[in-house]
C-alpha cells in the first residue's frame, strides 16, 4: 500500500481503470438509470434556461442594490421588466418570424435555383475557365433538385417534432419564469449552504472558490449575452439597410450563433450568405461586409468591454472544447462547454496553487 502511494502513474493507472469498469457496469444496466435519466432531461432545459437568465439579469439586480433598492423589490422589478419585455417580443416577433420561416420554407426551391444560377454565373467569370464547376458536381453528386427533394423530405419528416418542440416550448415558457424567481430569491444564500455541506477546515476554500467559478460564469454569459443582443440588433438594421428579405429571422440566428466562440459568426453567416446569393452576388458581397465589420466591433470592442478576460483560454482549446462537447451534447455543450470548461480549469488551478491534497490532513 505505502509503494501505491508513492507511484503516482500507477495510482492513476488504477483509477482510470475503476472508473472505466464503473462506466462499463453502468451501461449494462442502463435501464436502472431511466427514471434519473427522464428526471434528468425533464428538468435539464427550464433549468439550464433559468440559469442562463439568472446570471445575465442578476447584475442589474446588483447594480440596483448598489443604489439602495432592496432585494427584493430589485427582484420584482427585474422580473416584471423581463416578462413584460419577453411578453412584447412574442407578441411582435413571433407572427413575423413565423411568416418568414413559412415563407423560406415554401420558396426553398426557388431559391434553390437563384443559387444555382448564380453560382453558374460567377463561374462564367474569367478566373473559373479552367474550373469544370459542373463536372465537379456532378463527380459529388450534388444537384441542386436532389437537395432540394433533400431539404423538403426534412421539412416534411420534422413536423411531428416541430410540434412536440412547440409543447416543450410551453411547458419551459411557463416553468422557467418560476425557476428564476427562485433562484434570484434564494441564489445568494445556496453559496453558504454549499459551503456548509463541506468539513470545517475546507469551508474557506470552497466558499472562495464558489465566488471566483461564480464571477467567471457571470462575465461570460451576462457579457456574451448582451454583446450577441447587440450583434443581433446591428446586423438587423444591417440587412434592413440593403433591403435583404428575412430580415428578423436572420438577425436573430445570427445573435444566437454569436453566443459560440470563435466558429458562432461563420454559422450564422451562411444563412444569410446564401440568401443574398439568389438576389446578386453584389447582394451577396454586402452581407459579407455587413457581417464582417459587426463581428469586427463584437471582437473589438463589445466582447472585451462586456466579457472582458474571464475565461483566458487558448483559441486552439476552444476549438476542441467545441468539438467535444457538440458531439456529446449537441447545441447546448457548443453554447455552455466553454464556460463549463473554464469553471473546472478555475477549480484545478485554485487547488494546485493552495494545495489542497491528502498532504493537507
Amino acid at each position: 500500500m505505502p509503494y501505491l502511494k508513492q507511484s503516482k502513474l500507477l495510482l492513476w493507472t488504477l483509477w482510470v481503470l475503476a472508473m472505466a469498469l464503473i462506466i462499463y457496469i453502468a451501461t449494462k444496466i442502463s435501464f436502472v438509470f431511466q427514471p434519473v435519466l427522464v428526471l434528468f432531461s425533464t428538468l435539464f432545459i427550464p433549468v439550464i434556461s433559468a440559469g442562463f437568465l439568472f446570471y445575465l439579469l442578476n447584475p442589474l439586480i446588483k447594480v440596483m442594490q448598489k443604489l439602495k433598492i432592496k432585494r427584493s423589490y430589485a427582484i420584482i422589478l427585474v422580473m416584471f421588466l423581463f416578462l413584460s419585455g419577453a411578453i412584447l417580443f412574442i407578441i411582435k416577433t413571433f407572427p413575423i418570424l413565423m411568416g418568414q420561416l413559412s415563407d423560406l420554407i415554401e420558396n426553398s426551391p426557388a431559391i434553390l435555383s437563384d443559387i444555382e444560377i448564380q453560382t453558374k454565373h460567377i463561374a462564367s467569370f474569367s478566373i473559373f475557365d479552367n474550373v469544370d464547376l459542373e463536372g465537379t458536381l456532378n463527380r459529388l453528386n450534388l444537384s441542386i433538385d436532389a437537395f432540394s427533394k433533400t431539404i423538403l423530405s426534412s421539412f416534411t419528416t420534422s413536423i411531428s417534432s416541430i410540434i412536440a418542440g412547440v409543447a416543450n416550448l410551453t411547458i419551459v415558457l411557463i416553468t422557467v419564469p418560476i425557476v428564476l424567481f427562485y433562484m434570484f430569491h434564494d441564489g445568494e444564500k445556496l453559496q453558504l449552504a454549499t459551503t456548509r455541506l463541506f468539513p470545517d477546515k475546507y469551508q474557506k476554500h470552497v466558499f472562495e472558490l464558489l465566488h471566483q467559478t461564480n464571477l467567471i460564469i457571470t462575465a461570460y454569459i451576462s457579457g456574451k449575452g448582451l454583446a450577441s443582443i447587440f450583434v443581433a440588433v446591428l446586423i438587423y438594421f444591417g440587412f434592413l439597410l440593403i433591403g435583404l428579405p428575412y430580415t428578423l429571422l436572420l438577425a436573430i440566428i445570427n445573435g444566437f450563433t454569436n453566443l459560440i466562440p470563435f466558429i458562432g459568426p461563420f454559422i450564422g453567416a451562411v444563412p444569410a450568405f446564401i440568401i443574398a446569393l439568389t438576389i446578386s452576388p453584389t447582394t451577396a458581397l454586402l452581407v459579407t461586409i455587413i457581417i464582417l465589420i459587426v463581428q469586427q466591433l463584437d471582437v473589438n470592442l463589445l466582447t472585451p468591454k462586456f466579457v472582458g478576460k474571464s475565461l483566458a483560454i487558448h483559441p486552439l482549446t476552444i476549438i476542441f472544447i467545441l468539438l467535444v462537447a457538440g458531439k456529446m451534447l449537441g447545441i447546448v455543450g457548443i453554447i455552455f462547454g466553454v464556460p463549463a470548461f473554464a469553471v473546472i480549469k478555475t477549480i484545478v488551478v485554485y487547488i494546485k496553487s493552495n494545495r489542497i491534497t491528502a498532504e493537507d490532513h
